[in-house]
């Protein structure tokens, strides 16, 4: 088999074949390495949790110190390739073919984006993130002094960083490249695909394999890491609210609970289960935001969207500069996690994105999953952060006090204000469902790839993946003991640097896929064996 892609003769062919294994349609050597790790993973951390602590702290120290740079760099790089794309011709290529249209409605489809992509992190660090920053209690941005006005323009400003372009530039390119090779080269939907302008035919080999594994162990590992601080914060909503006791034990429950719930969605599918879930969670969220703005300081807030969006621009290269000294334990803590915990969600979200956005052209997909996300987190972080920070600085309640427990922020804020424990329960309850969309979104995507791009299997299939989820959620936290946020983060970590080397590939391939389907209309046809 000729596996030069330059060469005129190579086309698209598809070899590789599922079998039936316990009565599940799969990819054998991707769905057996890539579960076999996950649960031998789960196993050891059980066995050995002070071992698996440890062990988890030093593989966070040595990716955020030894590959601080590669992280911050590749994010920077993504960003500007996407913005080149937009203003490109290349945005005028449709996903699917010139006569193909979309599946969901606009307002659909960028709810089910939202609700899969960033509910669980937003509604735990509203509150929380610029909080801290303010009050310096776990440092600050650029070394500022806390509770200075500086120091709340950076609040914002760097809130704001972590969630806008940059990381949503990660979900673009999986996703584009996602959508592209599927809808337009015809190749399965699997992260291997996107690999073919590159590595040929290969691609069906073990090659595509290891990527395709690689993918389900960094989704897996950004799901869990997901969910283990949705519990965190439900266990500490739960514990506030009704007194129950927030452990290890309570937050595994929670884990447990929504998973069983995730399971039944699971069951209902695409269409039925996450449209319909996505969509009840946007309407929750911003109802709560709405709330937030009137019942807070609500002149205060709205004058601050844009300045905040002003200092976002203003600040954007001095959080963007890789060689700190100043603030190099907040830079690692804080940046470096957040683009590792983008990276090790991109294979989950992209292809999630790109099973939803079939029919939209290219510029107009990059233009929507880069500057809406931008405009309503710049909304969100400013309502809630600013709520918190006007409390603390007026010295209005449990937020009087800089928060070391940061899953408490939202309701600590939430308490100074009106109707305090309705409100705090409805929180818990846009929580719970932004947790059961994120799970059963995530074991569909995991589903797919490891069929090897089939999206109709056995619901069965897909609990399974549901079930690992919510198994590596909770051994994160019992093996990270006392340091249960540190070892959730730290698992995300690990799996985000082997995808960051696939995610840069991946970028190449969708580059040169993109320039041939414009300009070289002969090697399509032959790509195609038309």
């Amino acid at each position: 088999m000729n596996h030069n892609f330059n060469n005129a003769s190579t086309s698209i062919i598809r070899p590789m074949k599922n079998v039936k294994f316990l009565g599940l349609d799969v990819n054998l050597p991707v769905f057996l390495i890539s579960s076999g790790l996950a649960i031998l993973f789960s196993c050891l951390v059980l066995i050995f949790p002070e071992a698996s602590s440890t062990f988890l702290t030093r593989s966070r120290q040595f990716v955020v110190s030894r590959f601080d740079t590669l992280f911050t760099v590749s994010m920077l790089s993504f960003t500007f390739i996407i913005l080149f794309l937009i203003v490109s011709p290349f945005g005028k290529i449709k996903l699917g073919g010139k006569d193909s249209s979309p599946e969901f409605s606009f307002l659909s489809w960028i709810c089910m984006l939202f609700a899969a992509g960033v509910g669980i992190g937003m509604t735990f660090y509203g509150a929380a993130e610029p909080l801290s920053y303010y009050t310096g209690v776990f440092g600050t941005p650029l070394n500022i002094t806390p509770g200075t006005e500086e120091a709340r323009r950076l609040a914002f400003s760097a809130t704001i960083f972590h969630w806008g372009i940059n990381g949503w530039s990660v979900y673009a390119i999986i996703g584009l490249s996602l959508a592209f090779f599927s809808y337009n080269w015809k190749l399965p939907l699997t992260i291997r695909s996107i690999f073919f302008p590159l590595l040929g035919n290969k691609i069906w080999g073990w090659q595509g394999d290891l990527i395709d594994i690689i993918a389900v162990l960094a989704t897996l590992f950004g799901l869990a890491t997901s969910l283990g601080l949705g519990a965190q914060q439900a266990s500490s909503g739960l514990y506030y609210l009704f007194n129950l006791p927030n452990n290890l034990v309570s937050q595994s429950l929670v884990i447990i609970f929504i998973t069983s719930v995730a399971i039944f969605s699971v069951y209902r599918g695409l269409d039925k289960g996450v449209r319909i879930l996505s969509n009840l969670n946007i309407a929750l969220a911003l109802l709560l935001l709405l709330f937030v703005v009137l019942a807070g300081p609500t002149y205060q807030i709205i004058s601050s969207y844009g300045a905040n969006l002003i200092a976002y621009f203003q600040d954007i290269v001095p959080l963007s500069n890789w060689n700190r000294s100043e603030d190099r334990d907040w830079y690692q803590d804080w940046t470096i996690f957040y683009w590792a915990w983008w990276i090790s969600w991109s294979p989950f979200v992209g292809m999630f994105i790109a099973r939803i956005s079939k029919g939209r052209t290219i510029r107009e997909f990059l233009s929507v999953v880069m500057f809406i996300p931008l405009i309503f987190n710049l909304i969100w972080f400013s309502s809630f952060g600013g709520a918190a920070i006007s409390q603390f600085e007026e010295g209005i309640g449990m937020l009087s006090e800089p928060v070391s427990d940061i899953s408490l922020v939202l309701f600590y804020m939430l308490d100074n204000l009106f109707l305090p424990t309705l409100t705090s329960l409805f929180a818990l309850f846009m929580l719970v469902l932004f947790f059961v969309t994120s799970s059963d979104s995530g074991s569909l995507v995991i589903d797919t790839i490891t069929s090897g791009g089939q999206d109709n299997n056995s619901s069965k299939q897909r609990v399974i993946w549901a079930i690992i989820q919510g198994l590596i959620a909770i051994v994160l936290l019992v093996g990270g003991g006392s340091y249960a946020l540190s070892a959730i983060q730290s698992g995300a970590i690990s799996m985000a640097l082997p995808f960051v080397f696939i995610l840069i590939s991946a970028t190449l391939s969708l580059l040169r896929g993109v320039y041939i389907e414009v300009y070289d209309s002969k090697k399509m046809e032959d790509l195609h064996g038309r």
